[in-house]
């Protein structure tokens, strides 16, 4: 199983840092390959540099948060949703077509919706195994 991941190109994990100017003042954002290559084509997508992108999801960040605790995560979980978003048919995996042309509304109440639907699941799931658990430890025939 490892030897999947771990047998993968080794500069996938390396880390770059790159200097980003939001605001008025410069930063710097440390990021695995695999995460720069993400945005990249999550900007790519919607004809902006990754400077461009960035700077727009540390705005949008501020504006709807009002603060940016760990940027450098944030970016991480973007990637992993654009990604995860993609496996599940959200994000078209076309290229071509522009994320901001998506229906954000629409792709989050469903993304709602089958967390929801797992969280029922988990939970069935945990009484089962609480009963089964207490039917073996009383002798009772277990299911």
């Amino acid at each position: 199983m490892c030897r999947l991941f771990v047998g993968a190109d080794a500069g996938l994990w390396q880390t770059r840092l790159k200097s980003v100017r939001m605001r008025g003042y410069s930063t710097s954002v440390r990021l695995e390959n695999l995460y720069w290559r993400v945005l990249e084509e999550i900007a790519q997508r919607d004809g902006m540099t990754l400077m461009q992108l960035l700077t727009r999801l540390h705005e949008e960040l501020l504006e709807t948060r009002g603060e940016v605790e760990n940027f450098s995560s944030f970016l991480r979980v973007c990637c992993g949703r654009y990604l995860a978003l993609q496996l599940e048919g959200d994000v078209p995996q076309d290229r071509a077509i522009p994320i901001r042309d998506l229906d954000a509304e629409s792709i989050l109440a469903r993304e709602a919706r089958r967390r929801d639907a797992e969280g029922r699941h988990l939970a069935v799931r945990r009484e089962t195994d609480k009963a089964v658990r207490g039917a073996s430890l009383s002798g009772a025939p277990v299911p």
